[in-house]
């Protein structure tokens, strides 16, 4: 194979061999010696013209060719288009030329002016096939339409400028009359190239290149049209020297063949605004032509028919245009209604159309339910397989659900992973069956299992009745319906009920007071001895958060924590609480230099870089030295840590800081993750405690923790320690300290000051 066609689909590279550098220095000297030799009136200056011209366009052909054959296929054909125009010039000057030295007049025959406009249609079409031309054909019509507009306004308004002052037997000729033509067809080309060049992004070099090579052609061919009409024009005449310049041009185009930075850019790509002189230019030389015929006349006081044809055709054309305008507003407005009223990947109604579907029903006074349905899940499916594959489950769920719901109600997705069903009418299916439904289409199949892109779903169902006011009341019953099966397990459906609905209103009116809680210091801490059940000593204590609520008083953690969590309180909740235990272990030191504290740390927190600051700015804040905090964290946050987790908790290690796994034994890989998390303290759950006596297994389990935590050197602590039996039987097993209301209730600051100093 050729070493060229090993890259004949590569990007076209912007240098030239050196034939083509002296092809092109021979070309510009040939435009330069026939520039002096017409403008001097050299003798012999219509052969000289006519074999500039043909030598000029010939060079421009082969350039182009050669440029098209090492392009990739979309500008391939562009450049054969230009090279085969530039051919057709070519030949055409060349005939015109034969022409013209063998009958002495100026050619105007059938034959040239069909290759010259066959040269022109084959432009144009290269034009359309421009990396900057609209990709649809109704986009390519509109531009050719335009074109033709503002040629056809050219000949009422030239006939007025060229012909007016003519005298009528002078416009018998066909070279006059017809003489309006290339000039026109300059126009419709030149209006097409602006139209397709790109209105706001950077426009590419080769096209910025031949729409000034079409003004020099322009240009000459009105200068020729002038100069005819008033029997002023000879051959070899200086206007000849526009042709061979735009042939000259079109070949210099080629230097700059490399593809337009905006050719990567695909359907997705949200067009432009085009400027307004763009949508107004083909309309701008109407009102012109209009003036022209008004002032067009024949000296016989007719108006020519030419111009009546030509402004007969103008109207055709113009029709035609604004029926392609009022065809494309009428589906850019289908357009705009599906994008405002249906979702984009699913192709179900979106929140929008729902909810007015949502307020026809309630305005017709029909019996009307709607059921909220949530993924449990859906945001792990995201973070571990990737966004396409969530994606491809919600429509695969969109699709089941449709299939579920079977015309018995209307499916639409309102966002995210959160879909809702409307039933109104006569609702021949109560909604709890609908709902039932669902659930039994959206279970994975068996071979669907183990793949975990499944996820679960949980169903709200809310049915209009006296106590919603608006739509948005009813949408707001089925969301909260919605959470009460997510709490009762998933994959579970919940009718509003009033009890629901005021749960849901003292929740929610619990969370704004949570949220002003750290502010307006609602809350305290209350402090657990830990002992040692060897000597009976106090050494540490843990550190637990109330709330005292100016309304419902002092509420426990399981009361408040969880909304936290939920709500995102829990970060700044957790740095008061740390910031608070540390001051108040600095303060105990001083009468009990060993004594420590411990703090519950949250899986949230757990997961934010900043932790490491926040604690050692919180021990540095009191002067207590680290080693006296111990964090304890829950098994399932550390399960569910990443590695950069463990590297935290390794750090903190490293600065002294303890670290406790609380409720040991309740998570289902604690023994996978016990040598990597950098433990000091395992504090075994009370379910199990508090089942020792009556439990042989429990007593099992605490003795095998109790062993492990020995092999691992890591200190025990047994919580719920409640009775002397339970006491001894932990201490029995080698439970080294206990924590419970047999040693001491959570209290205050004083009273645990108390326990250590007087230990």
């Amino acid at each position: 194979m050729p070493p060229q066609e090993v890259n004949r689909d590569a990007v076209v590279s912007t240098g030239r061999s050196r034939p083509e550098r002296v092809a092109l220095l021979g070309v510009l000297l040939v435009v330069l010696v026939e520039a002096i030799w017409l403008v001097a009136r050299l003798p012999n200056a219509a052969l000289v013209a006519d074999g500039g011209a043909v030598v000029v366009a010939s060079w421009a052909s082969v350039a182009c060719a050669a440029v098209a054959y090492r392009s990739p296929p979309p500008l391939r054909r562009f450049w054969g288009l230009l090279a085969a125009t530039m051919a057709l010039s070519a030949v055409a000057r060349a005939l015109w030329a034969l022409h013209r030295t063998s009958s002495g007049d100026i050619p105007h025959t059938r034959l040239v002016g069909l290759v010259f406009i066959t040269g022109i249609v084959l432009g144009t079409t290269a034009f359309l096939l421009s990396p900057s031309a609209p990709h649809s054909t109704v986009g390519r019509g509109r531009a050719v339409l335009d074109g033709v507009i503002v040629g056809l306004s050219l000949v009422p308004i030239g006939w007025v400028v060229v012909f007016q002052d003519i005298a009528a037997d002078e416009l018998t000729e066909p070279e006059h009359t017809l003489a309006l033509v290339f000039p026109m067809l300059d126009l419709v080309q030149l209006t097409i190239l602006v139209a397709v060049a790109g209105p706001s992004r950077p426009m590419w070099r080769p096209l910025a290149v031949l729409g000034a090579s079409l003004c020099v052609r322009a240009a000459a061919d009105i200068g020729y049209v002038w100069l005819l009409a008033h029997d002023s024009y000879v051959a070899g005449h200086p206007i000849d020297l526009g042709w061979p310049l735009t042939c000259l041009l079109v070949g210099l185009a080629t230097r700059h063949a490399a593809p337009p930075d905006h050719a990567h850019l695909d359907e997705t790509t949200i067009p432009p605004v085009p400027p307004w002189w763009r949508v107004a230019l083909p309309y701008l030389p109407v009102g012109g032509a209009i003036v022209a015929v008004l002032l067009a006349r024949h000296p016989t006081g007719q108006t020519p028919p030419l111009v009546l044809v030509c402004v007969l055709a103008l109207l055709a054309v113009l029709a035609l245009r604004q029926g392609l305008a009022a065809n494309e507003n009428l589906r850019l407005v289908a357009r705009l209604r599906q994008l405002a009223y249906a979702d984009q990947l699913t192709g179900l109604p979106n929140r929008l159309m729902f909810t007015r579907r949502l307020r026809r029903a309630i305005r017709e006074d029909a019996p009307v339910a709607v059921l909220l349905l949530d993924l449990d899940g859906f945001k792990q499916v995201n973070d571990r397989f990737g966004h396409a594959t969530g994606d491809a489950l919600l429509v695969n769920i969109a699709d089941k659900m449709c299939e579920a719901v079977d015309g018995d109600g209307t499916v639409a997705r309102l966002g995210g992973d959160e879909f809702a069903v409307l039933v109104d009418g006569d609702r021949p299916v109560p909604p709890e069956r609908l709902a039932e439904r669902l659930l039994t289409a959206l279970k994975p199949a068996d071979d669907e299992e183990d793949v975990g892109t499944h996820p679960s779903a949980s169903i709200g169902i809310a049915e209009y009745g006296p106590q919603h006011a608006t739509h948005s009341d009813l949408l707001r019953d089925a969301d909260i319906a919605m959470y009460a099966a997510k709490a009762a397990g998933k994959s579970a459906y919940r009718t509003c009920t009033p009890e629901l609905r005021e749960s849901a209103v003292s929740r929610a009116e619990l969370i704004a007071d949570l949220r002003r809680a750290v502010d307006e210091e609602q809350l305290e801490l209350q402090f657990q001895p830990i002992i040692d059940l060897g000597t009976g000593q106090v050494h540490s204590a843990e550190a637990l958060v109330r709330w005292r609520h100016p309304r419902l008083g002092t509420l426990a953690p399981g009361r408040f924590l969880p909304l936290a969590e939920e709500t995102g309180l829990i970060l700044p909740i957790d740095r008061w609480v740390i910031h608070e235990a540390c001051r108040a272990a600095a303060i105990w030191r001083r009468g009990a230099p060993e004594a420590t504290i411990a703090v519950n740390i949250a899986a949230a927190h757990l997961r934010r870089p900043d932790l490491i600051a926040t604690v050692t700015g919180a021990t540095a804040a009191a002067g207590l030295a680290p080693r006296a905090l111990t964090l304890e964290l829950t098994e399932s946050a550390l399960i569910e840590g990443s590695e950069s987790v463990l590297d935290r908790l390794r750090q903190l290690r490293e600065l002294g800081i303890r670290i406790a796994i609380d409720d040991f034994g309740t998570g289902y890989s604690s023994l996978s993750y016990l040598h990597r998390i950098p433990a000091t303290e395992l504090k075994i759950d009370r379910s199990f405690v508090a089942r020792l006596g009556e439990d042989a297994r429990a007593y099992a389990t605490v003795n095998m923790v109790s062993s492990l935590a020995e092999a691992f050197d890591l200190r025990v602590v047994a919580e719920g320690v409640e009775t002397d039996r339970q006491h001894d039987a932990v201490a029995a097993i080698g439970c080294a300290h206990g924590q419970g209301y047999l040693y001491g209730r959570p209290g205050s600051l004083a009273d645990l000051s108390t326990s250590l100093t007087g230990s």
